[in-house]
């Protein structure tokens, strides 16, 4: 598996193919919501398995901190180390930025993978695309 930064328009679709897949088409987010205005200002990471991509995610520098957003692996790979190989390059990414702390909003189904990596909850919970949600953070 190898998880990469998106450099090309063939990436960038792969990336997009993933996102759509896991959140409009498994968990019904409308498109207008799933892709926004932060697109052209983030910095986005596609994983692939044997050539195909399974996994996606996104980062935006804001000031001081990272936020970590649209993370989301194929459900025919989840559990298979595709979102741990993700965060973790992603992370690594983070740190060449001189970024020292992450912040994530996760889905409450994905709260203990955030925790097993070094995520802490700090907010209550609330809904997000009518999907619950808590805010999470890491220092790097």
């Amino acid at each position: 598996m190898t998880v990469k930064v998106v450099n090309t328009a063939e990436e960038s679709k792969d990336a997009f193919f993933v996102r759509k897949t896991v959140f409009i088409e498994e968990q019904n987010v409308p498109e207008e919501i799933e892709v926004d205005q932060y697109e052209d200002e983030s910095i986005h990471f596609v994983a692939y398995e044997k050539g195909s991509p399974v996994g996606a995610g996104r980062l935006r520098i804001l000031g001081s901190y990272g936020k970590v957003e649209r993370i989301c692996v194929l459900k025919s790979v989840r559990s298979h180390g595709v979102g741990e190989k993700l965060m973790s390059y992603l992370e690594q990414v983070a740190k060449e930025e001189h970024i020292t702390e992450l912040r994530l909003n996760a889905q409450i189904r994905a709260e203990r993978f955030y925790k097993r990596l070094g995520y802490d909850t700090y907010s209550d919970q609330f809904f997000d695309a009518g999907i619950p949600h808590v805010s999470m953070k890491k220092i790097l």
